[in-house]
């Protein structure tokens, strides 16, 4: 795939950018070395002066204590010869053992010349110049003497030679005291030169110049000369003597080096390019490990997302049963994180308590034996929140790169939703079942209201023939007889029974054919009173009292009075049949079936709306029986529902059926200390000016 001209140029242009890095790096690490290599070379030239300062240093020291020695040598002469005749030769001992000093003189206090001896090794010294020409020096000397109290020294002064040459001298002057009194001086002239090759270390001298000099450079003694360059290092020091100072110099011409000052300065810039190179090669490396990085990434990053948009959920474990990975969806799943889950074994959190052991030995049983069904098997797990659900667990080897098995691989499905959509398809089939039994159930209520219409009305016709068998005829007397009266009225009680045995089958007939329904006024105490005979006698033969209540100014009801009777004697009978014998017990008073009747909202006129507000009229029916429990509750309004093995199940069903064509509400509720109370309510016929009421 070709790759868009944007991506290229910044490509091109990060290839630009990393080859200046590179450049600039470089660039870095050479100027590090040179400053490395300019350091160590200043470094060593530091040292190099530091120590021919110091050897300059000692060579001074010598020179001082040599001097020092040679004073206290002269001191010993005198004291050793105590008058010039005899001084002569200790004295030309002393010169050949002291070849830096070229001529010795004993004066007296006056200065004049005692004795004197020059050395052997230059015995044309005073040949071209008298001795008297360094007077001045000598006697500066002995000044500096005498206020000393000590031997001192004159400048230095050159001194002219018959070979044309000449010597820097120096005169020292020592004061000479026996017995408390000043007897003149001992007077050594010394030669620069000589000073210093007598009074040095040779070893510090090898290859070096050695040198007295002025202030302003100029040289007065010389010992040894170096070739004098631009690499020459030059120490200078003082040497501090009594009456006067001289000034050494020692130079010491600098080691050739080569391109690095020292070794480790070589072994450091070695080092610094290895690393260069090394950083070269590190920098290619990464590139590559970044492009084969980059491609890495991308199969993961398209791996993660597949796996992430999955609602599949994915589990791996290792041989030991511990989770190694999970994904979103299981996560989602059992409702908790990937780091609530990842290393965890058994048993798992997500099994339900009562079930761990079951599933623990199940599992084990399963990794042991490494049998795992390719069409899976279904499990019952659990959230935090107690909430379960089914899923379905499909599991497989994991296999790594090397054909080993690592671990084990699921793939687990949540069948919540497939549940409920096999409870609502079954629940629909439940409903077509039930809705094709209502069919049936309608075709014989219209069969059964056809063929049971005939007998009704012949007994109806029985009836009415029978009464007039029995009742008194016109202009006869009336029977006197008690059982004629007793037969009348129960002639008179079947015939109403068989009129509203046909009225109730016209009914049902009408409401099964969806026919247009009559409605009519109708007082409550007339509903009531048309099922009071069948249900007092149910009531009498089991023991239960029937307290009836009707709110007084209780309007009448628009209903089609049959349906509404038939519902008031379903919920009685219900009642009833709730509250078998013996229980409650006879005398705790609850063995009492209350009918009441009473308007709610009773009220008149126009609302805020404008509209004329609605009244309605409350029936209740309560009982002492056991209750309804929770199961029977749910279900309790079901077709084909019932408790009683004898029942159909159709009765609250169709009691609600028929409230609610009514426009009214079928409700229940418990009835403290036991039982239930059933209410429903009906529309009540409101005159223009009805009296103000309201429920007991």
């Amino acid at each position: 795939m070709q790759r868009p001209q944007w991506l290229n140029a910044w490509r091109e242009q990060l290839r630009l950018r990393r080859w200046r890095l590179w450049a600039a790096m470089l660039l870095l690490v050479v100027s590090v070395l040179g400053l490395l290599v300019f350091l160590a070379g200043e470094y060593e030239e530091s040292r190099d002066q530091a120590g021919l300062d110091q050897d300059a240093a000692s060579i001074a020291n010598d020179i001082r204590s040599n001097l020092v020695r040679n004073v206290q040598t002269l001191q010993s002469l005198y004291s050793v010869v105590p008058s010039p005749e005899s001084w002569g030769v200790p004295a030309a001992e002393l010169l050949v053992q002291h070849r830096e000093i070229v001529r010795v003189e004993w004066r007296d206090s006056a200065r004049r010349l005692q004795a004197q001896r020059d050395t052997p090794y230059m015995p044309d010294m005073f040949g071209l110049l008298g001795r008297d020409q360094a007077l001045p020096e000598v006697g500066r000397a002995c000044d500096n003497a005498t206020r000393l109290s000590g031997p001192a020294y004159s400048n230095t002064h050159f001194w002219p030679m018959s070979d044309g040459q000449g010597v820097e001298m120096i005169e020292m002057c020592l004061p000479l005291v026996r017995a408390g009194q000043p007897n003149g001086f001992l007077v050594a002239t010394y030669s620069l030169p000589g000073v210093l090759s007598e009074m040095t270390n040779r070893a510090l001298l090898r290859g070096r110049g050695l040198s007295f000099i002025e202030a302003d450079g100029t040289r007065l003694a010389l010992h040894s000369l170096v070739p004098e360059s631009r690499r020459t290092l030059v120490a200078r020091t003082l040497v501090d003597l009594p009456g006067h100072t001289l000034l050494l110099q020692l130079k010491s011409p600098r080691a050739t080096r080569g391109l690095f000052p020292n070794v480790l300065t070589a072994v450091v810039g070695a080092l610094s390019l290895a690393l260069l190179s090394v950083l070269f090669l590190l920098g290619r490396d990464i590139r590559r490990r970044q492009r084969a990085e980059l491609v890495v990434a991308e199969a993961l990053a398209f791996r993660k997302a597949m796996e992430d948009s999955l609602v599949t959920g994915l589990r791996a474990r290792d041989m030991d049963g511990r989770i190694t990975y999970v994904n979103p969806a299981f996560c989602d799943m059992v409702g908790l994180s990937a780091e609530q889950l990842v290393g965890t074994g058994l048993p798992a959190p997500w099994w339900p308590p009562e079930l761990v052991d079951e599933y623990q030995q199940r599992q084990m049983m399963r990794l042991a034996d490494q049998a795992l069904p390719r069409e899976g098997y279904e499990s019952l797990f659990q959230r935090p929140d107690g909430t379960r659900f089914p899923v379905l667990i499909i599991e497989a080897p994991l296999i790594n790169a090397a054909g080993q098995q690592t671990g084990f691989m699921s793939a687990i499905l949540d069948l919540t939703e497939q549940r409920r959509v096999e409870d609502l398809n079954r629940t629909s089939q439940e409903r077509l079942q039930a809705t094709a039994r209502l069919a049936t159930v309608g075709e014989m209520a219209s069969l059964l209201s056809h063929e049971l219409n005939q007998p009704l009305a012949a007994i109806a016709s029985y009836a009415s023939g029978t009464l007039n068998l029995l009742e008194p005829a016109a202009g006869r007397p009336a029977a006197s007889d008690p059982l004629q009266a007793d037969l009348v009225q129960a002639m008179r009680r079947i015939g109403e029974q068989a009129e509203r045995a046909g009225r109730v089958i016209k009914s049902v007939a009408d409401f099964v054919r969806r026919r247009e329904q009559v409605r009519e006024a109708v007082t409550p105490h007339s509903l009531i009173e048309a099922i009071l005979p069948l249900l007092g006698l149910q009531a009498k033969k089991q023991g239960i009292r029937l307290f009836i209540h009707v709110a007084p100014g209780c309007p009448p009801v628009q209903c089609d009075r049959t349906m509404v009777e038939q519902v008031l004697l379903n919920l009685a009978r219900n009642g009833v049949q709730s509250m078998p014998p013996g229980d409650p017990a006879p005398g705790s008073g609850l063995r009492v079936l209350r009918l009441s009747v009473g308007a709610v909202r009773l009220q008149s006129g126009e609302g805020p709306d404008g509209q004329r507000q609605k009244t309605w009229v409350a029936f209740s029916v309560a009982d002492h029986g056991l209750g309804l429990s929770a199961e029977v509750k749910a279900k309790l309004f079901t077709p084909f529902f019932t408790t009683r093995t004898e029942g159909m199940g159709l009765g609250l069903s169709l009691c609600r059926t028929v409230i609610e064509q009514h426009g009214g509400v079928l409700t229940y509720e418990d009835n403290p200390p036991r039982g239930t109370v059933f209410r429903f309510t009906l529309p009540a016929v409101v005159a223009e000016r009805p009296p103000l009421s309201s429920a007991p």
